[in-house]
């Protein structure tokens, strides 16, 4: 079985998590930042991941697993491989997150979503007021690490297979701006 350390040492190992001055999506700053692509890339890595998830989420014996793009598609096609379930992602459209690509879930399916990581929880959030507007029985939300320290809430069973708690600050507020650290913008990263 997996842990929460063991998990954030697989994070560690393959340049996962990283160190230094981060602009975070919702507009904070951060001094560490978690770049789960740099896990995923593995297979062997990302099967694992994902058979842990899909081990928790197995008696609701979903039907179809979703991902919102772009953290979430490898490990909601893991996740749905170790089900023996179907694989979606969701995309940003406007404020929300949709299925396109002629993605469909019939009214009543049981289907969970699924995140690389969970910050705020807004991409998952949306997802799932998407299916449900669809007629998805949306039956819980996992995750790979929770690095909201447990602080992002939702209204279904939430499981991720680490937690870890990284300070966010807002700019005017930010001690590593205070010293003049770089900002760095980590999905702007080129290898």
């Amino acid at each position: 079985m997996i842990t929460s350390d063991s998990v954030l040492r697989i994070f560690e190992e393959r340049g996962g998590l990283l160190t230094g001055h981060f602009l975070l999506t919702s507009g904070k700053h951060s001094p560490k930042f978690l770049q789960a692509a740099q896990v995923l890339q593995y297979p062997e890595i990302a099967s694992q991941l994902g058979s842990e998830l899909a081990a928790h989420f197995a008696p609701e014996k979903p039907a179809i697993v979703v991902g919102p793009a772009v953290g979430g598609i490898v490990l909601a096609h893991e996740v749905a491989r170790a089900l023996g379930a179907r694989a979606c992602y969701s995309e940003k459209e406007g404020d929300g997150m949709v299925l396109r690509r002629g993605f469909v879930v019939p009214a009543g399916a049981k289907v969970i979503v699924v995140e690389d990581v969970v910050t705020t929880g807004g991409s998952v959030r949306k997802t799932v007021e998407h299916l449900r507007e669809r007629g998805a029985n949306v039956r819980g939300i996992g995750a790979i690490v929770d690095r909201s320290g447990g602080k992002a809430q939702f209204d279904l069973a939430f499981h991720s297979l680490a937690r870890l708690e990284i300070e966010t600050y807002l700019p005017k507020e930010c001690p590593l701006c205070a010293r003049n650290v770089p900002l760095i913008e980590p999905d702007a990263r080129r290898g």
